[in-house]
C-alpha cells in the first residue's frame, strides 16, 4: 500500500500549492493595499476553472493515459510559475490585483483543476476498498500541507526572497513531480483509458453519471455540508485540520462506516458551532474586551481550533464517501463521476466563500453568523435521507 500512498502523497502536495497561494499570501496583499472585504472575496473568482471540471473529466475518462494527462498538467503548472517569475506585477488592475497576474493565476487554477481530474480518478482506480480511508487521509493532509507551504511558507518568505525566485521555487517542485509521474512504479502500471462506447452526447454521459447508486444523494451532501465555512482560515486551524483528519483516516482504516462516523461528528460540530456563535456575540457586546490572558480568549481559540479540528475528521470521511460512491461506477465514468462530485463539494465551500466579506459587510456579524449556524444543521438533517448502496 506505501507503493500507491506514497506518489499520490506527492502529488496532492502540490496540488494544494495553488490553494495556499491564492487563500494564504493573495488576500494579505489585497487588504494591504486597502481593499474591502468584498472585493478580496471577490478574487476568489480565480477558482472558476475549478468549477468546470466536468468540461474535460470525460476527455480524461476516454482519451489517453492517466499517466499522461498528470504529467502534462503538472508540467504545465511548473511553465505557468515560471512565467509568474518572468512577468513580476507592476500596475494593479480594477480589482487592485496586476492583470498579467490574474491571467496567469487562472491558468494555473486551470491546470491544476486538469491535474486534480487525472489524480482524483487515479485514486479511484488504484485504492482497494480497504485502503479508501489511509487513501483520503493522504489527500486531505497533504494538500493542506501543500497550502500551507505555499500560503504560511511564502508569506514567511516574502521579506527575503524576490517574486521571481518565489515562483522559480514553485516551478522547479511542480517538474519535480512531473518526473516523479514518470517514474512512479505505482502509476506505471495504469492501463490507458479506452472508451467502452462510442462517445455520448454530454447530456446522456450526464444521465449516466447521476444515475450510478447513491450519487444524487451524495451530491446532495457534498453541497451542502461546508457551506458555513466560509469565515474561518489560518495556519493554526490548518494544524488542528489535519489532526482530525489524519484521526478520521485512522478510524476508517479500522473499519469504522463513513455514514455513522459523519453522524456522530456532525452533531458534535453543530454543537461547537452554537457554543462558538453565543462567545461571539458575547464578544462584540460593547464594554466587552478580549484580554491576553482572560478566559474568553482561551475558549475563543479553543473553540476555532475544536471546529477545525472536526473539519478535518468531516473532510476525510466525506471523501471516502465520494470515492466509495464512484467506484460503483464503471471505470469509463469514473472520472466524470467523481469530478461531478469533487466540483459539487467545491461549489459549497466557494459559494459562500466568495461572498461571506459582502455578507459581513452588509447583514453584520450577528446575523452573518446566525445563517451559518442554519446551515450548518443542513448536513445532519440530509444524513437521515442516505440510500443503502452507501452504507
Amino acid at each position: 500500500m506505501h507503493g500507491k500512498l506514497l506518489p499520490l502523497a506527492g502529488l496532492y502536495l502540490v496540488q494544494g500549492l495553488p490553494y495556499g497561494l491564492q487563500s494564504g499570501l493573495l488576500p494579505v496583499l489585497l487588504r494591504a493595499r486597502g481593499l474591502s472585504l468584498t472585493r478580496v472575496g471577490l478574487a476568489k473568482g480565480l477558482y472558476l476553472p475549478w468549477l468546470f471540471k466536468l468540461v474535460w473529466a470525460p476527455l480524461v475518462d476516454a482519451r489517453g493515459s492517466l499517466r499522461a494527462w498528470l504529467m502534462l498538467s503538472t508540467a504545465a503548472l511548473g511553465l505557468v510559475c515560471a512565467l509568474l517569475a518572468a512577468l513580476p506585477p507592476a500596475e494593479a488592475g480594477p480589482a487592485g490585483l496586476p492583470v498579467t497576474v490574474a491571467g496567469l493565476l487562472l491558468l494555473l487554477n486551470l491546470g491544476a483543476a486538469v491535474q486534480d481530474v487525472a489524480l482524483d480518478t487515479l485514486a479511484v482506480q488504484l485504492l482497494e476498498p480497504a485502503e479508501l480511508g489511509p487513501g483520503n487521509t493522504v489527500q486531505v493532509v497533504a494538500y493542506k500541507l501543500g497550502a500551507v507551504l505555499a500560503g504560511g511558507g511564502l508569506l514567511a518568505l516574502v521579506p527575503t526572497l524576490s517574486w521571481p525566485l518565489l515562483f522559480l521555487l514553485l516551478a522547479a517542485t511542480y517538474w519535480l513531480a512531473a518526473a516523479l509521474v514518470w517514474a512512479a512504479p505505482a502509476l506505471q502500471q495504469l492501463p490507458a483509458s479506452q472508451p467502452s462506447e462510442p462517445p455520448r452526447h454530454s447530456l446522456h454521459l450526464l444521465q449516466d453519471v447521476l444515475a450510478m447508486p447513491g450519487t444524487l444523494w451524495t451530491a446532495g451532501f457534498v453541497l451542502t455540508y461546508k457551506l458555513e465555512l466560509g469565515l474561518w482560515n489560518g495556519v493554526g486551524a490548518v494544524v488542528c485540520s489535519i489532526v482530525g483528519s489524519s484521526l478520521g483516516g485512522a478510524l476508517l482504516a479500522r473499519h469504522r462506516q463513513p455514514l455513522p462516523l459523519l453522524r456522530s461528528v456532525l452533531r458534535f460540530r453543530l454543537g461547537g458551532l452554537a457554543c462558538q456563535t453565543t462567545l461571539l456575540f458575547h464578544l462584540d457586546t460593547p464594554g466587552v474586551r478580549l484580554g491576553p490572558s482572560t478566559v474568553l480568549k482561551g475558549a475563543a481559540l479553543l473553540s476555532l481550533c475544536l471546529q477545525h479540528f472536526l473539519g478535518g475528521l468531516v473532510t476525510t470521511t466525506t471523501f471516502t464517501l465520494m470515492m466509495h460512491c464512484s467506484q460503483l461506477a464503471p471505470s469509463a465514468l469514473q472520472a466524470t463521476h467523481y469530478s461531478l462530485l469533487a466540483t459539487l463539494e467545491l461549489l459549497g465551500k466557494l459559494f459562500l466563500g466568495t461572498l461571506a466579506g459582502a455578507l459581513a459587510d452588509s447583514l453584520g456579524l450577528h446575523l452573518c453568523f446566525s445563517l451559518f449556524l442554519a446551515l450548518s444543521g443542513m448536513p445532519v438533517l440530509y444524513l437521515s435521507l442516505a440510500p443503502s448502496t452507501l452504507a
